[in-house]
């Protein structure tokens, strides 16, 4: 599993329809953290458990404090491109990333567990087509593997 965490000072999902700009706003958070998420063929919710810690104590936040000190909304988005490879050619392979059946348990478990941590969470829609939007903040942008 990996995870691409920002600070932001805001940030929003909006779900949008091929072919038209106006979308619908699905989620969205002030100051607080942004992920990307993005799931293997491998992880389970062991995966799915540690990233979530991992995301809630991570000590980013201003003063070195972490989201769950100061009491941090996250925006969770599945991205399945964090697995791309790009050692060949010009064309991504998304060979790496596990298909929607394994994966999209696994964002809703990412963000399950924030919330069993005490997180307010917000999410994007796993496999719709989104615009994010976020003003980071530093800007602090942290990969997470596991």
């Amino acid at each position: 599993m990996r995870a691409v965490v920002q600070t932001v000072s805001e940030a929003e999902v909006t779900v949008v329809k091929e072919g038209t700009v106006e979308g619908e706003r699905v989620g969205a958070i002030g100051d607080g953290l942004l992920v990307l998420v993005g799931v293997t063929h491998t992880d389970g919710d062991a995966e799915a458990r540690w990233i979530a810690e991992k995301i809630w104590t991570l000590r980013i936040r201003e003063g070195e404090r972490s989201a769950s000190d100061d009491g941090s909304p996250v925006l969770l988005v599945s991205q399945f491109t964090l697995y791309a490879d790009t050692r060949k050619g010009r064309r991504p392979s998304w060979n790496g990333a596990a298909p929607g059946p394994v994966a999209e348990p696994l964002v809703e478990a990412v963000a399950g567990h924030l919330r069993d941590l005490g997180a307010h969470v917000e999410t994007g829609r796993f496999g719709a087509m989104m615009r994010v939007r976020s003003v980071n903040v530093g800007p602090n942008t942290i990969l997470l593997e596991r």
